[in-house]
């Protein structure tokens, strides 16, 4: 029974939205049910296989005596498996009312209610051949979502984006090849599975080979130089962008990451390395990259879009210190950053379906009349600036106490970006802000202001919900903290 349980929240959404494909619904109203039963019973049955199933690792298909097909949740599994499956309830009820002006919602819904089961695939591996497999799989599930307008833009971002990730898949299977055959088996162990008698002699090989499968990955991460496929991808839906670049498959990126380092080359074997120094550098770049275009970036999506750049730097630079106050600060970043860039990116939605507007200069004056939306992207937009004790403030701190912790020189580089990219944050999120309530004295056209108001419930409810729980993890770290200090150390 816990067997099936642990696979089952992973294929039922995939086979009911292979199911939906073909469905053409009489009524807007049918298709919510469907797809909200769906949506609601999978995180049931994900919540369920996560904390009340017995946790002992599946075999599905076995090819050899190292190659197989399993699904296996550890603590890592059960905080990235909780967030999705928390965040996508929330996302399917918004994305109702948002699709009703973006057209073709059957196709729409059935990418999308597959796409969860992927990302929970992601999660719930086993071992590194699954998770290649449901990694690789997520691009195929979400480029249809990512084209969905099917215009030239989003054409040309599709492509761009399936470039990126087929390149991505080819440097991380480099890493897959090595681990076969210097590794002990491909099943994620906690200290990883190299064989010690096998690195001598290796060591310098085994380190590129580590370094192109963490770029590898790091596509989805979006860490320099790959990271153009993201900015471009915010031509998708908003709900899309929301979760391509909140959840499912730049934290899909991270997470991989996080095996890699941990679960298969091993913190042992990396630590004090140059190539742990390559990628300290990297992400610290990547921090302040990050920041300073979305800055300069007056459309709002892509301005978000740049700042998630940024933000999943810190969350790889955490994990990068190979240390377990590291991994556990990045890990505290990974969700803090998931809730907030979500609601920013639901504010950014509902401005653009209520109002047709996208750039920071057609926004004056907004906030007063669209009180719901503004304030919970000043609240979550502080939350990220990292102004205490809002949530960023602990995650922020927690990374540069690890990276002064680690004794690494290379990890003073991070602390400086962090700080660099804190102003940045504040610049650019303050003066969306100032904009939408503190108009310039000018005249505006007549009409300029009409349709100006929150969306309906579908849209509002989501958003002032991820408010709550933004500020409740900010001002309530201590229950989460003491979790991820468990799973970083191994312990669950």
């Amino acid at each position: 029974m816990d067997e099936f349980a642990t696979i089952l929240p992973v294929i039922f959404p995939i086979i009911a939205g292979v199911a939906l494909l073909p469905v053409k619904f009489n009524s807007r109203k049918q298709r919510e049910i469907w797809v909200f039963s769906i949506t609601i019973l999978n995180t049931i049955f994900a919540l369920y296989a996560i904390y009340f199933a017995d946790g002992d690792v599946v075999t599905l298909i076995r090819f050899s005596e190292k190659l197989s097909l399993t699904m296996h949740i550890d603590g890592l599994s059960k905080v990235f498996g909780t967030m999705v499956s928390i965040l996508w309830v929330i996302t399917t009820v918004y994305a109702f009312e948002y699709m009703t002006h973006e057209g073709r919602e059957d196709q729409f819904f059935a990418f999308f209610t597959m796409t969860y089961g992927v990302v929970l695939g992601v999660a719930f591996s086993g071992n590194f051949l699954t998770m290649y497999l449901f990694y690789e799989f997520l691009t195929l599930a979400t480029l249809p979502l990512v084209m969905h307008a099917m215009d030239n833009k989003a054409r040309h971002a599709g492509k761009t984006y399936i470039f990126y990730m087929m390149f991505g898949a080819a440097l991380a299977f480099i890493g897959f090849v090595f681990l076969y055959c210097y590794g002990d088996g491909l099943e994620f162990t906690y200290g990883g599975v190299l064989i010690p008698e096998m690195i001598q002699g290796n060591e310098q090989t085994l380190q590129i080979v580590f370094l192109a499968a963490f770029f590898g990955f790091g596509v989805k991460a979006s860490i320099l130089p790959f990271y153009r496929w993201l900015p471009k991808a915010s031509v998708a839906p908003t709900p899309v962008t929301a979760l391509l670049h909140a959840v499912a498959v730049v934290k899909s990126g991270i997470f991989a990451i996080v095996r890699l380092i941990y679960f298969s080359f091993g913190t042992d074997y990396l630590i004090g390395s140059w190539a742990q120094n390559v990628i300290l550098i990297a992400t610290a770049i990547t921090i302040v990259f990050g920041s300073t275009l979305a800055l300069r970036m007056p459309h709002i999506k892509r301005r978000f879009a740049y700042s998630t750049i940024s933000n999943l730097s810190y969350i790889v630079f955490g994990a990068a210190l190979m240390t377990p106050a590291g991994l556990t600060a990045g890990l505290l970043h990974m969700i803090y950053h998931a809730v907030i860039k979500i609601t920013l990116f639901f504010t950014a939605g509902a401005i653009l379906y209520k109002t047709h507007r996208e750039y920071l200069y057609e926004i004056e004056g907004f906030g007063r009349l669209m009180p719901i939306t503004f304030l919970s992207m000043a609240l979550t937009g502080i939350s990220l600036v990292g102004v205490p004790p809002f949530a960023g403030f602990h995650s922020k701190w927690a990374l540069a106490t690890a990276a002064v912790q680690s004794e690494n020189p290379m990890a003073y580089f991070g602390i400086v970006a962090l700080i660099i990219s804190a102003v940045l944050t504040a610049l650019y999120i303050l003066y969306v802000l100032v904009r939408a309530y503190f108009p310039r004295k000018r005249e505006y056209p007549a009409g300029y202001y009409d349709h100006v108001s929150d969306p309906n419930a579908y849209m509002t409810v989501p958003l002032i919900m991820l408010t709550i729980i933004t500020v409740l993890i900010g001002l309530f770290p201590s229950n989460l903290l003491s979790v991820l200090e468990k799973v970083a150390t191994g312990i669950i």
